[in-house]
């Protein structure tokens, strides 16, 4: 007949599960302040680095993006503030603080055509235009960047991801998945009609009329009913110039903001 176990083996067990235990907590923290040692030193090499190269992370662009992947590898955020080392360092605040000003400025000039949307493509050109070509470098990597920190002031700045870039949202208007994929669906053409949102998408008639009711109401379309077989709703976002896709000024004049 097997033996049940006694106390005292229980009492020996829990005893060396405790220091197992004991011992696992102390090699964690061993680790814990192993890793922030080495996060300390490539912090204070990342400084180092920067203090070296600010000049070429102030005008290479390229050389910027690189920079920042750095940063977010230890978690350390360049423009979380405008104090500090690192805007003292390299002005990267003020620098994106300018950019955001700039982005701004080409947003509300183009509202009147675009309702607020436009693609990253055409914001880079044209705020590199409006910079100058001895100023500066700027990427779409920095554009992104600035427009995040737009987006947190609560400014109505956001991005919409279309076919492997972004639109750029510049008003507070609500937008939400489903005005997202018409805007996707339209983004080869610059139009898109009810049939094709019917078909591409599998809705019903009134969901497709609902999203597109929505755009034109917040001036992010336009509505052509002229056009050949079923009226097309246009995205002044989608096209930098009416002549870029092959639209006439009579074509152009149909079309009703």
């Amino acid at each position: 007949m097997r033996r049940g176990v006694g106390a005292g083996a229980i009492a020996k067990k829990k005893l060396a599960e405790a220091k197992y235990k004991e011992r696992g907590t102390v090699l964690a923290e061993d680790q814990i302040v192993q890793m922030s040692k080495q996060l300390e030193t490539f912090k204070s090499n990342l400084e180092e680095f920067a203090s070296k190269h600010k000049q070429e992370i102030r005008k290479n662009s390229q050389f910027r993006v690189q920079f920042q992947e750095m940063c977010a590898t230890i978690g350390v955020d360049p423009l979380a503030s405008g104090k500090g080392f690192w805007s003292e360092m390299l002005g990267v605040g003020d620098f994106y603080y300018e950019l955001g000003v700039q982005i701004i400025e080409v947003c509300l000039a183009l509202k009147h055509r675009n309702g607020g949307l436009i693609t990253l493509d055409e914001l880079h050109q044209r705020v590199l235009k409006g910079r100058g070509k001895y100023a500066q470098d700027v990427s779409q990597d920095d554009l992104v960047r600035a427009i995040k920190k737009l987006k947190a002031m609560g400014s109505g700045f956001g991005m919409i991801p279309v076919g492997g870039s972004y639109l750029v949202q510049s008003v507070p208007a609500e937008l939400n998945m489903d005005h997202t994929v018409v805007l996707q669906l339209a983004e080869k053409k610059g139009y898109v009609t009810v049939s094709e949102i019917k078909d591409g998408l599998k809705w019903e008639k009134e969901r497709a009329c609902h999203v597109l009711d929505h755009l034109l109401k917040e001036g992010l379309a336009w509505l052509d009913s002229q056009a050949a077989g079923e009226p097309q709703y246009w995205l002044p976002a989608l096209f930098s110039e009416l002549s870029s896709r092959d639209v006439t000024p009579e074509e152009a004049n149909q079309m009703t903001p």
